[in-house]
């Protein structure tokens, strides 16, 4: 298959089927007399595991260790298991952040009222220094790193 119906059944941008090549993620296609590439329906489960990892926050070198192990003779799960236990406290800390974000901001819409304050409360809570409610000492939300 070309590489436009490889991105197209994948759900991917063209370009992106060339970064994961380059980056060494997918496999190099064999290629054409005309040397286009030329992929098999294993380069087509390879991208779609690729970015349903993604989609789900997994990083490019997290993804190569998961590829790795999935294709190793005997896989370990406690592994897996482990980057899983991994990328779900990563998930938690975000979704504090956002909590803790979505407060500071429901406070600024509410100190706005009518919206006729002469300076808008909004405006000034993201001027903020990026100080939000419950910030640590460097102004990052607690749980950031």
């Amino acid at each position: 298959m070309t590489i436009g119906r490889l991105a197209r059944e994948a759900r991917v941008n063209l370009e992106t089927v060339r970064y994961y090549e380059r980056i060494g993620v997918m496999p190099v296609p064999d290629r054409t007399e005309g040397g286009h590439r030329s992929y098999a329906p294993e380069h087509a489960e390879r991208l779609k595991f690729i970015r349903r990892s993604r989609e789900l926050g997994f990083g490019i070198e997290t993804i190569r260790r998961l590829i790795s192990l999935g294709e190793a003779e005997s896989q370990s799960c406690c592994d897996v298991r482990d980057m899983a236990k991994d990328q779900i406290a990563s998930i938690d800390a975000k979704i504090s952040d956002l909590t803790r974000l979505r407060r500071v901001l429901q406070q600024a819409v509410v100190d706005c009222g009518e919206g006729t304050e002469v300076r808008c409360p909004v405006i000034k809570e993201l001027g903020s220094n990026g100080r939000l409610a419950g910030s640590t000492e460097s102004g990052r939300p607690q749980g950031m790193k």
